[in-house]
């Protein structure tokens, strides 16, 4: 319910949020925020959804999130290769989710297809002073 709920709001919210000016070095990629709200009863901390459309072969770079960033994404369309902190790499489909941990470092995000597109949203709760929700790796 809680996912059908969050995909709602965010895909309703779509045209009205701007692109992330923080995204991850990425190819045929782009992440968007869809949805921010504090949260009424935890102080200082906010849900915040965005959306990561990849094309075909898409990808973003390997990243982090703010220290203070619990995740929940799921998968609405397509197929999503993730590999986040020590799990193995794995292939999502539409419908499927998985979390990322405060620190967790996600070293492969890619469209698992090279021909068809994929999108998964993914809702934060993180600190309210975060505007940075993207971290890439240096090089």
């Amino acid at each position: 319910m809680f996912t059908r709920v969050c995909c709602a709001l965010a895909l309703a919210a779509l045209p009205l949020w701007p692109a992330l000016a923080h995204d991850a070095p990425s190819k045929n990629a782009t992440v968007t925020l869809v949805a921010e709200h504090e949260l009424p009863n935890v102080p200082g901390k906010s849900l915040k959804a965005v959306l990561v459309e990849y094309g075909p072969g898409g990808f973003s770079a390997a990243h982090t999130h703010p220290d203070s960033a619990f995740i929940y994404a799921t998968v609405l369309e397509g197929a999503v290769r993730s590999k986040v902190g020590d799990a193995a790499e794995k292939v999502y489909q539409a419908g499927d989710s998985f979390v990322e941990m405060p620190g967790d470092h996600h070293a492969v995000s890619a469209n698992a297809s090279d021909t068809e597109p994929s999108r998964l949203l993914a809702v934060f709760v993180v600190d309210t002073g975060e505007t940075v929700l993207v971290r890439p790796d240096q090089e």
